[in-house]
């Protein structure tokens, strides 16, 4: 028995040793199998660590089957698909900087701290002499600018401005767009020259201007010009019960047009509105006394006003209300205030206007009437802009015009 015990121990004692012997061997075929799985973990995570950099130009292969197949398999696709973003941008952010840096608008970008962070080629040539701009302080730049531009910057706002005189005058519109860009506040100034876009709407307006005299003047002045013959004529044979007529037509004829060099002369010399403060129900009495509306009676309140410039203007709308075809009690006049502005409408029932029509009526010299000088509108609208406010047409539910007049209160 204990020969036996004494055998088994020696036996198990030699196994344990041998095991102990092949540990190191055991574990580095272990190794040998796992290294290749440990090489695939550490370009996981290199991918990973890249792709958090932004850079996608990395793919891994895996030459075994099964899950981890699958997973190199989907990193490499999701790789292609970030590359394939990421290529998709920069081309989109090339075409953006190139039509930032060449179009001719001025564009600055005003960081918070009145750096200028990014500028276009138009906004170094205007303000920096062809030089960059990014990183200087804007305020510097303005102070080395014309004084106009900075005139219009300490307005506020958006604004219109000329720099020179003459023939080497330039005419600017200034644009200021505030926003916040990463929780910071930022401002997007735009410049942009309006010169030659308004010569040629200038040589348009013209062209327009010329053609409508020419039409108003050959209108009378043909038949002057014939009836005065005709008169003769009529002297010449002794037939004087007819001298009358003609002598009628020529005293309308001129009397229409020394009417139309009127208009035209009160439309190009408007002066600048004398303001006073008036009653609202006065005014409008006295506007009733001269022509037929329906409404506006108690109205309470003060305007500031030029009584005989704002008086023109809303006689010029009821006037075109009850020619519209309106019915004498369709045509309205509506007050109203709100909280900084005074509405006043004129409203009618007629055959109201088509879209053509509402987009060109407040220009000056359209008119879709046969004898009309396309300047009753356009004057309502150089009124109500003097006074600081503006004009605004729009077709009614039901038919009929509805013209608004917004003045400040």
């Amino acid at each position: 028995m204990l020969l036996q015990r004494f055998v088994l121990h020696h036996i198990a004692l030699s196994v344990l040793m041998a095991a102990v012997l092949d540990l190191p061997l055991l574990a580095f075929h272990v190794r040998q199998l796992l290294a290749p799985m440990h090489s695939l973990y550490r370009a996981l995570a290199g991918t990973v660590a890249s792709y958090r950099d932004g850079d996608f130009s990395f793919s891994l292969t895996w030459e075994g089957e099964g899950e981890l197949r699958e997973l190199v398999d989907s990193h490499n696709a999701l790789g292609d698909v970030l590359r394939e973003q990421r290529v998709a941008l920069v081309q989109r952010e090339l075409l953006l900087d190139t039509m930032v840096q060449n179009t001719p608008v001025a564009m600055v970008l005003v960081g918070p701290s009145g750096h200028v962070a990014h500028a276009n080629l138009a906004a170094r040539r205007m303000l920096g002499e062809g030089r960059r701009l990014e990183g200087r302080m804007f305020d510097a730049l303005l102070a080395d600018a014309p004084e106009p531009l900075r005139d219009a910057f300490e307005r506020g706002g958006d604004a219109m401005f000329s720099v020179g005189d003459g023939d080497d005058e330039e005419i600017y519109h200034l644009s200021r767009r505030r926003f916040r860009l990463n929780g910071r506040r930022h401002e997007l100034v735009l410049l942009r020259q309006l010169t030659a876009e308004l010569r040629r709407q200038e040589v348009q307006t013209w062209k327009k201007v010329i053609r409508v005299i020419s039409h108003e003047l050959n209108n009378s002045l043909a038949p002057i010009a014939s009836l005065a013959h005709s008169g003769a004529e009529l002297l010449r044979r002794g037939q004087y019960e007819k001298l009358p007529v003609a002598l009628a037509t020529i005293e309308e004829r001129a009397r229409h047009l020394e009417g139309f060099i009127r208009d035209y002369a009160r439309f190009a010399k408007l002066p600048a509105p004398r303001l006073e403060p008036v009653e609202w129900s006065c005014f409008v009495e006295q506007l009733r006394s001269q022509v037929a509306f329906v409404g506006a009676a108690g109205v309470e309140g003060v305007v500031r006003i030029d009584v005989a410039q704002m008086e023109q203007a809303l006689l010029n709308l009821l006037k075109n209300a009850h020619e519209s075809g309106s019915a004498h009690e369709g045509v309205e006049l509506v007050l109203r205030r709100l909280p900084d502005t005074w509405r006043i409408d004129v409203l009618d029932r007629g055959q109201g206007m088509n879209e053509a029509v509402l987009a060109n009526a407040l220009l000056p010299f359209y008119s879709t009437k046969r004898n009309g000088t396309g300047l009753g509108l356009a004057l309502v609208r150089e009124i109500a802009e003097a006074h600081g406010g503006s004009v605004s047409l729009a077709n009614r539910d039901g038919g009929g015009l509805c013209v608004s007049i917004m003045l400040p209160a």
